[in-house]
């Protein structure tokens, strides 16, 4: 069924994204015992960020990460942070793919990269597998483990974790407000409004300095989980750590909540929506606040800088690929129309904005 990966397995390698499999190959039998045979090797969909092989040995099923092609070292692109805090989290957060391996050796593919042991499950994507059978109530159960899933991260020790020097929480909204702001104003282009008004509300209305320390995620949505298909409640793990960083967790969860789309959103909205949320059974943004707050004891009763600054992020992203289409540097048609989807996104921000 489209927008489900029962078996999130991977794909034929895409044009130009061919690794040196012999020397990969080569090097993963030394540094991880038990490897036999050549391995099948596939590749994960996506690819606007880093790129995921799977090569399936005789014994184990491994999963490869390394950066683009083309990017340059930065921490957007880091494996070394991606492998560290899965590492740290995986004893004491279990819903992380174990890792096995990391090199900084660009000998071998040409970059950075880690391994981590696949975890065999499901993705879903726009919608939920028929063969479920899901019933309102299934539904429901499996929407609450989701979001708690994240609560339960936002729990983490960090100390516990390894992971208190990981980055620095204090000003990490106003680094996020000021960073993104600034995307922005790098890729505008024409046809799509400069939103200076969305911008400067946000820098005016950072909250205070919370003192919260949390592991945040940065990108948690439902197609970042593996699901167990015989009981789809359970998460079996949580993937893609790229963005993960220590901050305030209410902007982790400002930014999921504008990917969660709901019934009564403008239309405009509602055709962006990349999970299935709005599936009779799943929880509307107030139901997660709500919940959030009772697991927790964080205040969520007064949310809207946060759900504009996460609507603002994702204009900011879908506006970064745009200005590529607008200026000629891809020719992909699907990106065609996201300036529209940035004007509406920027529209929906000050709608917010004036109440």
């Amino acid at each position: 069924m489209a927008g489900t990966e029962i078996n999130n397995q991977g794909r034929a390698v895409r044009p130009g994204e061919e690794l040196d499999w012999e020397a990969l190959d080569e090097a993963l039998k030394k540094a991880i015992p038990g490897l036999r045979g050549e391995p099948v090797v596939s590749q994960f969909p996506g690819g606007n960020s880093n790129l995921t092989y799977r090569l399936q040995y005789a014994d184990d099923d491994l999963v490869v990460r390394r950066p683009p092609f083309g990017t340059k070292a930065s921490s957007a692109h880091s494996m070394i942070r991606e492998y560290r805090i899965m590492s740290g989290l995986k004893p004491v957060y279990p819903a992380v793919p174990e890792t096995l391996y990391y090199s900084d050796d660009a000998s071998i593919i040409g970059s950075e990269f880690y391994v981590m042991r696949r975890v065999e499950g499901a993705v879903i994507r726009k919608v939920l597998p028929a063969q479920w059978q899901l019933g309102t109530a299934d539904i429901r159960h499996l929407c609450t483990r989701f979001w708690e899933k994240l609560i339960e991260l936002h729990q983490v020790n960090v100390v516990d974790a390894g992971l208190e020097d990981f980055g620095r929480a204090d000003g990490y909204v106003e680094r996020q407000v000021l960073g993104w702001n600034g995307r922005y104003q790098r890729v505008t282009t024409p046809d799509v409004d400069p939103f200076a008004d969305v911008q400067e509300w946000l820098k005016a209305h950072m909250p205070v300095d919370s003192g919260r320390q949390s592991i945040l995620h940065g990108d948690y949505r439902i197609d970042n989980v593996v699901l167990d298909p015989e009981r789809p409640h359970v998460i079996l793990a949580v993937l893609d750590w790229e963005i993960s960083a220590l901050g305030d967790p209410l902007m982790d969860l400002g930014s999921s909540l504008a990917y969660w789309m709901q019934p009564d959103d403008p239309a405009e909205l509602r055709g962006l929506s990349m999970q299935p949320s709005m599936v009779p059974g799943m929880l509307t943004r107030k139901e997660i606040l709500a919940l959030y707050q009772d697991r927790t004891g964080v205040e969520t009763g007064d949310f809207d800088f946060y759900l504009v600054f996460g609507y603002w992020r994702i204009a900011v992203i879908l506006q970064q690929i745009y200005y590529r289409y607008f200026n000629g540097q891809t020719s992909d048609q699907r990106f065609a129309g996201f300036g529209r989807a940035v004007q509406s996104l920027g529209v929906h921000c000050q709608e917010l904005i004036a109440g």
